[in-house]
């Protein structure tokens, strides 16, 4: 037997738990905790309860203490459905809304990046999620600058809850806000990723959002803050404190004029007029690419301060480049980052940089290879071009030595 500690919250919750479930319950899921919600709509998602104190040895399943605060450890639990028989029957209601959109997760208070370099926008937008304001954000910026991974990791240094939404062409109001889904044979009702970060007073990030169609409209009402009326179910959903939104895009909304980001389309003004500011993100300036890199090399036990140093002068000569129309890509510090994890494993300095920029066409690849070898003296570009062929060699001899044995 373990003793919890208690506060007037806590306590609330179990006693509504108990007079939904029953007094004999001991153990409770994510789908009956919203069950016990939606009969109780005033009450806050008791994040204390799916915490690592109170997890079973089964996934979804957590202790449930009596109105002592004292549970059981280490007894078996069985589940049969993720609505159990008690929750039905006594909320049949709840059976439509309380099944989430992310049945088995245990958190929604992302990880630390290990190795993250604070730059850029990072400030700005702690201040913004540590105000506990609603206040969306709008982050345009080039592929491969790190605007989704800083909305994630300050999220995970003010242990703010975040969902992620992924926005396609294809994303439409089912896919946002929620909609009915074929579950043990019912048709029961998911929240979308919208609707689960208004309940939890979570960070909304809808990354890409440019890609969207105009399907997208249907979060006005929440870029308001306005609560939203679920029309299939008729329910209303109120975004809980601490709910904010924030968009990512390769584009401000206009769409892509030189064709870099097909796919991007010109957004509804009306929607755009919803966020207050627009934040424009750069790449990080040569210090702190050095420090970013430096870190990724750490992570395999490696250290190699003047390949980091070449590779940011090498992708900062490319930057400079793009940006007065003289070649038409770019480095970018996510594909400085797969370099050097290229080169954590195959420890050749050349064959990484070539690998990690073998999507660009043969002449871009070639002009950028043999500006890196203008940049860093210690490496020849012919030695890319002689491996291979001694690797013919020894196979060509095996073969012969094969041949021969027959």
């Amino acid at each position: 037997m373990k003793v919890c500690k208690m506060n007037p919250k806590r306590k609330a919750f179990i006693i509504a738990a108990l007079e939904v479930f029953g007094v004999d319950k001991d153990t409770i899921t994510r789908p009956e905790i919203y069950a016990v919600l939606e009969d109780n709509p005033g009450m806050t998602f008791p994040q204390w309860v799916v915490g690592t104190d109170f997890r079973t040895d089964k996934r979804g399943v957590y202790h449930l203490p009596n109105e002592n605060g004292r549970y059981l450890l280490g007894k078996e639990v069985k589940v049969e459905t993720l609505v159990s028989p008690e929750a039905a029957a006594a909320a049949p209601v709840a059976l439509a809304t309380g099944v989430g959109v992310m049945e088995n997760h245990e958190g929604y208070t992302p990880e630390k990046f290990n190795g993250y370099v604070p730059w850029g926008n990072f400030n700005l937008v702690r201040d913004v999620l540590k105000s506990g304001n609603f206040y969306p954000l709008f982050i345009t910026g080039l592929s491969g600058n790190g605007k989704t991974l800083m909305v994630q990791e300050v999220c995970a240094r003010l242990h703010r809850e975040y969902v992620r939404a992924n926005i396609t062409i294809e994303t439409d109001e089912d896919d946002l806000i929620g909609g009915f889904r074929l579950l043990n044979g019912e048709t029961v009702w998911h929240d979308g990723p919208v609707v689960t970060a208004m309940k939890r007073g979570a960070v909304l990030l809808l990354d890409e959002i440019d890609l969207a169609s105009n399907k997208i409209m249907c979060l006005q009402p929440v870029l308001e803050g306005s609560s939203i009326y679920l029309k299939k179910i008729g329910k209303w959903v109120h975004p809980a404190e601490g709910f904010t939104i924030i968009a990512t895009a390769n584009t401000k909304g206009q769409g892509s004029e030189d064709g870099r980001f097909i796919g991007t389309n010109v957004m509804n003004e009306s929607f755009l007029e919803r966020f207050p500011v627009t934040v424009e993100q750069s790449y990080p300036t040569n210090k702190i690419e050095e420090k970013i890199l430096t870190n990724e090399l750490a992570k395999h036990d490696k250290v190699d301060s003047e390949y980091v140093g070449n590779l940011v002068k090498w992708a900062d000569v490319i930057r400079k480049s793009f940006y007065e129309g003289a070649c038409d890509e770019i480095i970018s510090t996510r594909r400085l980052v797969h370099i050097v994890s290229a080169f954590s494993i195959f420890d050749d300095k050349l064959k990484s940089i070539a690998m990690c920029i073998s999507r660009f066409d043969s002449e871009t690849k070639e002009t950028f290879l043999d500006l890196y070898t203008k940049v860093d003296a210690g490496v020849d570009i012919e030695t890319l071009a002689v491996a291979p062929e001694e690797d013919d060699e020894d196979d060509d001899n095996d073969n012969e030595e094969n041949d021969n044995t027959f």
